[in-house]
C-alpha cells in the first residue's frame, strides 16, 4: 500500500488525519485548507496551549486582524511570558478559521502553558514557540531536533541538501510554495512530508530531548481523547517534526508517566497584536521565517504573484522619488521568469524577483534593495485585536487613551512633533512620559528638527509586541496609566540609591504631570539632599531640578516646593565647592569643571525663575567663582573656567581678565598648569575661539606664552593644547591662524607695512553690521510685536 493510500485509508476510518505543517508557511496553509475541505473532520486539533481554547471564538471577530499572537504570562510574574504568533498565512490560523466557519470544534493540544512557563522559569528559557531562539537551526515547526552527540539539525536544511539545494528556503518554495495544494489529492503533500520527517527522525531521533518527548506525549493523549469522543472524524494540525512521534504506538500509561510531576504556575492568556517584523528569523524568533511580507503576498495574491509583487516594488520606489515606469515592471517580470527557467525552478521565487529588481529598477545598486527588504520582504504589518479580548485593566485604560488622543499603535517607526501649548498634544506628552516611567517604551524622546523651546517635544514612536508584556507587568502598580505611574514613581523615589536618581525622577514626574507623586518625591529628595555631603553629587543633581522648574512653568505645574529644594541645594553647593575643588588630580579636575559649568547654567535659570524668587543666588554664585579664580590650590582648568564665566557674565572687565591671564602665563607658572588654565578659559566648547578672535590682547598673551614654552616641556603640554584648539570650528581656526601669522595686537587690521590683511579691518564696519538687523528682527519676531503695539495704540486712541 502506498503512502497516499495509507493516508486516504486513515481519512476513511483508520485513525486521525495528521497534517504536518511548517509554521507560517503559505503553502502549508493552502494545503491545510484544501485537506480540511476534503476530509471534513468533526473536530480540529491544533498545536498550541490548551488554555487558549476559550479564546478561539475571538478569531472570528470582525475586528481581529492577523498577525496576532496568543500571549501567556505568569499571574504572579507577568514579565515571565510566552507567545504563539499567527499570521494570516499560518496553517494554524487557517485551521481555526475553517473550524469556525463550518461550526466544527477546534482545540489546542500542545503542552499547557501552565507547565511551559514553569518549565521555562526553571531553566530561564521559554519552551514551544517562545521568543528565545534555539541554539541552532529550527525544524519546520520551529522545534529543534538534536542529532548525534547532541548536535542540533535543521530538517529543512538536511532535506534541501539531499535534493541538491544550497538554500533551504529556495527548496521549500520549489517543493511546497510553487505547487498546487495536493494536485488532485489534498493529502498528498502531508504524506510526502511525513515520510521525509519519519526518515529524519529514524536517523537522528530526538537525541534525548526531554521537552519534545513530553510535549508529544501530551499531544498523543489529547488525540486519543478526541478519538474516543469523535471516533474517526479527527484532524490534527501540528509541526511536521512531530508527526512521526504522534503516529508512534505507545501506551497511555507510558505517556502519562512522562507527564507526572511537571511543575506548574498560574497563568493568564489573551490575544495581542503581532507584527511581520517579529515573525522574521532575524528577530530571534525560533520558528521565524526569512520573508514574512513575501509569504503574505504569496498567500493573498489570487493570481500572477510575480507581476503583482513587482508592481508593489515599483509603487514603493516611486514613493521614494525613484523613476520607475510600467516598462520597468514588464521588463523585470520577463527577467525574473528567464532567471527561473535558467535555474530550473518551476516559478520565479524571491531570489529571482530580487535579482530582477536590482538589475532593472535599481540600476544594479543594492541600496534601494535594503528599503525593499525592510518595507516589503519583511514588512511592518501590525495586527489588531478586538476590545472584547481579555486584558489587564491597565491595558484597557491605555487602549482608551490611545483612541481618545488619536495615537494609534504602529509597527513602522515614525516621528511625532508635539506643541505643548495645545491641549491634545500636551495630553499625548503626558501619556508618553507616564508610559516611559512605567518601563513601557512605546515612544523615545528625539532631538527636534525645529524649535528647541520648552513648548516643543519630538518623539520617535514604534509599537513592539513585547510592549504588551510590559503593560501586563506594569498592571501591578495600578488599574489606570495615571495611578500606575504615580505608584511606580513613589516606589522608585523611596528605593532610589543616589541623590541624582531622585532629582531625575522629580524631573520625570513633572514631565508626566504626576502631581500626587511629587510630595513623596520631594520629601525623599529633601532627606537625601540633607544627608549627602558629596559636593559632586549635589552639583550633579542641581541641573535636573532646575530643568524641572522650567518644565513646570511650561505645563502650568506648581513647583514652589521644588524651587525651595533647588535653592537650598544651590546654597550647599556654594558653601562646599571651593573646598571640594582643592587638591584634585587632572581627571577629577576635568570632571569638576563639568559640574561647575552645569551649576552655572542652573543658577542662571533658577535666578530667572519668577516663581522661585531667588535672584540673589546669582550674586552668591559669582562670589564663589571669584574665590575659585584666585585660589592657588584649585586646579588650573577650574580657575580658568571661573575667570571665563565671570567675564561672560560681565562681572570681570577684559583688562582684569587679561591681567589674570598674564599672571598665570608668566614664566613662574609650570607649563602644564598654564596649559590647563588655558583649557579652562577658552576650551570645552565655550566659544573661547571667538573670544580670542575678537580680543587680540588675550590672543597675544597666549601666543607669547606658547612661543616661550621650553622645548623639554612642550611635549607635555601639547596634548592638552591640541584638545583645546581642535574643538574650534574650522573657520575660527583659520582666522586665528591669520591673526597669529600677522602678529596679534600689532595695530588693528594693518600690518607693519601698512597694508590691510584680507578679512580684517582697523575698526568695526557699522554699515555692514546694520545690514543684518532686518533679518535679526524677523528671526526674533520683533516686527510682529511692533505691528501689534501700533494696532493696540491705535485702538486705544480711537476708543
Amino acid at each position: 500500500m502506498t503512502g497516499v493510500e495509507q493516508t486516504a485509508g486513515r481519512a476513511a476510518g483508520a485513525g486521525p488525519v495528521l497534517l504536518g505543517v511548517r509554521h507560517h508557511g503559505p503553502g502549508s496553509a493552502r494545503a491545510v485548507r484544501s485537506a480540511l475541505e476534503e476530509v471534513r473532520p468533526r473536530v480540529v486539533l491544533i498545536e498550541g496551549p490548551p488554555e487558549a481554547d476559550a479564546l478561539i471564538p475571538l478569531a472570528a471577530d470582525e475586528e481581529m486582524r492577523p498577525p496576532v499572537a496568543l500571549l501567556a504570562h505568569a499571574v504572579d510574574e507577568p514579565g515571565h511570558s510566552a507567545f504563539w504568533p499567527l499570521a494570516e498565512f499560518s496553517p494554524e490560523w487557517i485551521a481555526l478559521q475553517w473550524a469556525l466557519e463550518h461550526h466544527v470544534p477546534a482545540r489546542f493540544i500542545d503542552l499547557p502553558a501552565t507547565h511551559t512557563l514553569a518549565w521555562g522559569r526553571q531553566d530561564d528559557e521559554v519552551a514551544t514557540e517562545g521568543e528565545r531562539p534555539p541554539p541552532a537551526g529550527t525544524a519546520p515547526d520551529g522545534d529543534t531536533g538534536p542529532g548525534p552527540a547532541g548536535l542540533r539539525i535543521d530538517p529543512l536544511g538536511v532535506l534541501a541538501d539531499a535534493a541538491g539545494y544550497d538554500d533551504p528556503e529556495r527548496w521549500w518554495e520549489d517543493v511546497v510554495e510553487h505547487r498546487g495544494a495536493g494536485e488532485g489529492d489534498a493529502l498528498a503533500p502531508f504524506t510526502a512530508l511525513e515520510e521525509a520527517m519519519g526518515a529524519l527522525r529514524e536517523t537522528y531521533g530526538s537525541g534525548g530531548h526531554d521537552r519534545d518527548r513530553v510535549r508529544e506525549a501530551y499531544m498523543r493523549l489529547q488525540v486519543r481523547a478526541a478519538q474516543r469522543e469523535f471516533e474517526d472524524g479527527v484532524a490534527v494540525v501540528c509541526g511536521a517534526w512531530h508527526v512521526p512521534a504522534l503516529r508512534q504506538k505507545t501506551t497511555v500509561a507510558a505517556d502519562k508517566a512522562l507527564l507526572k510531576g511537571l511543575p506548574k504556575v498560574r497563568t493568564d492568556m489573551t490575544w495581542v497584536p503581532w507584527t511581520h517584523r517579529r515573525l522574521a528569523r532575524t528577530s530571534g524568533y525560533g520558528a521565524g521565517i526569512d520573508s514574512p511580507g513575501w509569504y503574505g503576498h504569496l498567500f493573498s495574491a489570487p493570481d500572477r504573484p510575480v507581476e503583482r509583487w513587482l508592481t508593489k516594488v515599483a509603487g514603493l520606489l516611486r514613493a521614494e522619488d525613484r523613476i520607475v515606469s510600467s516598462a520597468h515592471v514588464i521588463e523585470a517580470v520577463r527577467l525574473a521568469e528567464t532567471l527561473a527557467a535558467m535555474r530550473g525552478r518551476p516559478l520565479p521565487g524571491l531570489s529571482e524577483t530580487t535579482d530582477a529588481v536590482r538589475a532593472v529598477m535599481c540600476e544594479g545598486s543594492d541600496v534601494p534593495l535594503a528599503l525593499i527588504r525592510d518595507r516589503l520582504v519583511v514588512g511592518d504589518e501590525l495586527g489588531e485585536v478586538p476590545p472584547s479580548a481579555p486584558a489587564v485593566p491597565l491595558q484597557r485604560d491605555l487602549t482608551r487613551l490611545q483612541r481618545r488622543l488619536r495615537l494609534k499603535p504602529e509597527a513602522l517607526e515614525r516621528e511625532l512633533e508635539l506643541d505643548l501649548r495645545k491641549e491634545n498634544d500636551a495630553a499625548r506628552s503626558r501619556l508618553l512620559h507616564r508610559l516611559r516611567l512605567l518601563g513601557i517604551a512605546w515612544g523615545e524622546p528625539a532631538a527636534s528638527r525645529g524649535s528647541t523651546g520648552t513648548f516643543r517635544e519630538t518623539w520617535r514612536l514604534r509599537w513592539e509586541p513585547e510592549l504588551s508584556v510590559r503593560v501586563a507587568e506594569a498592571g501591578v502598580w495600578g488599574t489606570t496609566v495615571l495611578s500606575a505611574a504615580t505608584a511606580k514613581a513613589e516606589a522608585d523615589a523611596v528605593g532610589a540609591e543616589g541623590l541624582a536618581g531622585v532629582t531625575g525622577l522629580a524631573e520625570r514626574c513633572l514631565l508626566a504631570e504626576l502631581s500626587d507623586a511629587l510630595p513623596t518625591v520631594m520629601r525623599v529628595l529633601a532627606d537625601r539632599a540633607a544627608l549627602d555631603t558629596d559636593v559632586a553629587h549635589l552639583a550633579q543633581a542641581l541641573p535636573a531640578l532646575v530643568r524641572s522648574l522650567r518644565y513646570g512653568d511650561v505645563r502650568g505645574t506648581d513647583t514652589a516646593a521644588l524651587a525651595e529644594v533647588a535653592a537650598g541645594l544651590a546654597e550647599r553647593v556654594f558653601v562646599g565647592l571651593p573646598t571640594a575643588c582643592a587638591g584634585l588630580d587632572a581627571d577629577a579636575a576635568e570632571e569638576m569643571r563639568g559640574h561647575v559649568d552645569a551649576v552655572h547654567g542652573a543658577v542662571a535659570l533658577l535666578g530667572d525663575a519668577p516663581a522661585a524668587g531667588h535672584g540673589h543666588l546669582r550674586g552668591r554664585w559669582q562670589s564663589v567663582l571669584r574665590v575659585l579664580s584666585g585660589r592657588d590650590t584649585v586646579p588650573g582648568v577650574i580657575r580658568g573656567r571661573a575667570v571665563r564665566l565671570l567675564l561672560d557674565d560681565g562681572q570681570l572687565a577684559q583688562d582684569e581678565a587679561a591681567l589674570l591671564m598674564g599672571l598665570v602665563l608668566s614664566p613662574g607658572t609650570p607649563p602644564a598648569d598654564a596649559a590647563a588654565w588655558i583649557e579652562g578659559f577658552v576650551g570645552g566648547g565655550s566659544g573661547g575661539g571667538m573670544l580670542l578672535v575678537h580680543d587680540e590682547r588675550l590672543l597675544g598673551l597666549v601666543d607669547a606664552w606658547l612661543t616661550g614654552v621650553p622645548a623639554e616641556a612642550f611635549t607635555d603640554v601639547l596634548p592638552l593644547l591640541r584638545r583645546t584648539f581642535s574643538a574650534y570650528e574650522p573657520g575660527v581656526r583659520r582666522t586665528l591662524g591669520e591673526l597669529v601669522r600677522r602678529g596679534p595686537g600689532t595695530g588693528g587690521g594693518a600690518t607693519a607695512a601698512g597694508t590691510a590683511t584680507p578679512g580684517f579691518a582697523a575698526d568695526f564696519d557699522t554699515e555692514r553690521a546694520d545690514a543684518v538687523l532686518p533679518v535679526v528682527r524677523l528671526l526674533l519676531g520683533l516686527d510682529d510685536m511692533d505691528d501689534n503695539t501700533e494696532d493696540n495704540n491705535l485702538a486705544g486712541v480711537t476708543g
